[in-house]
């Protein structure tokens, strides 16, 4: 039950990278806080799953450094490939 807790943290994780984060435009407003959402609870189940307790902090840790970690990058070369796509896509059909 408490997995929910970790997949709720990584979606605030993950909304509060896609709002910090710049080309806001150029990536849908639900993929950063999926990205993390399910990073956190793949965290989560990794390590419960490895015997470590939800007693100790390592999950709980695990929450919230782990979707920092996936989501950033992510969300970072989403949006410069969206942009760079864009670009080419302007240039072959002559607009701009």
């Amino acid at each position: 039950m408490q997995i929910l807790i970790a997949f709720i943290v990584g979606a605030v994780v993950g909304i509060g990278i896609h709002f910090q984060l710049h080309q806001r435009l150029t990536r849908g407003v639900v993929l950063a806080p999926m990205i993390g959402a399910v990073s956190a609870g793949a965290a989560w189940s990794i390590l419960t799953w490895l015997g470590v307790g939800i007693d100790t902090p390592w999950p709980w840790l695990a929450a919230l450094i782990v979707p920092m970690a996936v989501t950033y990058p992510a969300i970072t070369l989403t949006s410069r490939a969206r942009v760079a796509h864009d670009a080419r896509e302007k240039a072959r059909l002559g607009i701009g």
